[in-house]
């Protein structure tokens, strides 16, 4: 097998260079455990009745000790594996040693480790269970999905505010890309719970979406379907900045989605597409779903597989971040059923 060295890119303010063909990266799995929602289309579109129910969703005994982040993304990472044809009755029929997983989530543990906090406070640290310490680790929904499919490549979690899915998508990318990995499973997340509904003065979306990544080469060799490319990625101080950083001189043409987030001060509004994305449709799914935190730019492109798999025109743009923020990241994804392009 040959591993390519790692390519060059920025995170700031432009596009990354674009990946030579055999690294060209494509998702070929989404899994959702959004409440409410079951397949993809229904991010963009009217729900279906009988949708994910995190009260019956969340039970069984494969879920006993863990806690809430990792159960919604197990929940949401099998029909990820499944839909990319990498998970049968046998279990996960990929190569666990070269597949990676990558989380985003921000407040995933703050209920846990608020719990175990007023434990200490209240008993000592004789009070604690050690089967729930896991728990309170940052990387306890990595590790979590790993153990379970056997997936035994690189393993890292993402907590970086608002740009932190559409980070983790690109760090996934880029392992794939640099011969770190051959497939990834990206994962965002946000559980509810009352330290998390406190902090933020308002409840998290309480559920999880899952990515399948592979490179293009790898994923045609074993037959599978590509569904949506990875394109330029960039993270700058504005939106604006970020945006002219992944669409200038694209090849893929102007986007014909825009899934952004409303200004704090808009009503939730999405911003206006003059100046920015030009003749792109702007959609906001914190609008529908509520805060999405961290799980945002991986439920983005999931909306954008989508709407390739709907048959809808244009490359998809994906923002997070807004006014006031530390920073905007970008994404642009196209259409995999496309020959590989230049796209930024």
């Amino acid at each position: 097998m040959r591993r390519d060295g790692h390519g060059g890119g920025t995170v700031t303010g432009r596009t990354d260079e674009r990946p030579r063909a055999a690294r060209e990266v494509v998702v070929t799995g989404v899994g959702l455990a959004v409440p409410g929602l079951t397949l993809p289309d229904e991010l963009l579109g009217a729900a279906r009745e009988g949708g994910f129910d995190p009260r019956t969703g969340l039970t069984g005994r494969e879920m006993r000790h863990k806690d809430r982040g990792s159960r919604l993304a197990l929940r949401a990472t099998e029909p990820a594996l499944r839909d990319a044809g990498l998970y049968g009755e046998d279990g996960f029929r990929g190569d666990g040693d070269a597949t990676a997983v990558l989380v985003s989530s921000n407040f995933g543990i703050l209920d846990s480790v608020c719990a175990f906090t007023d434990i200490i406070a209240r008993d000592t640290v004789t009070g604690l269970s050690p089967l729930g310490l896991p728990q309170t680790s940052s990387n306890v929904t990595a590790g979590a999905v790993a153990m379970r499919h056997g997936l035994r490549g690189p393993n890292i979690t993402l907590c970086n505010g608002p740009t932190s899915g559409l980070d983790a998508v690109y760090w996934a990318r880029g392992a794939i890309a640099a011969g770190r990995a051959e497939t990834a499973v990206v994962i965002g997340v946000e559980p509810a719970g009352d330290a998390v509904t406190k902090l933020l003065g308002a409840p998290v979306l309480d559920g999880a979406v899952a990515l399948v990544l592979e490179s293009r080469t790898g994923a045609e060799a074993r037959g599978a379907r590509p569904r949506a490319t990875i394109g330029g990625y960039a993270r700058a101080a504005d939106r604006a900045t970020a945006v002219a950083a992944v669409t200038s001189g694209c090849a893929a043409g102007s986007p014909g989605l825009w899934l952004t987030e409303g200004e704090a001060d808009g009503a939730g509004a999405p911003p206006s597409a003059e100046g920015l994305a030009s003749g792109a449709k702007p959609f906001d799914l914190q609008a529908r779903l509520g805060l999405c935190a961290g799980a945002l730019g991986v439920l983005q492109c999931a909306a954008a597989v989508a709407h390739f798999d709907g048959g809808r025109d244009g490359a998809v743009l994906a923002t997070a971040g807004r006014t006031g923020d530390d920073a905007v990241a970008a994404l642009l994804l196209t259409d995999a059923r496309d020959r590989p392009r230049s796209h930024g």
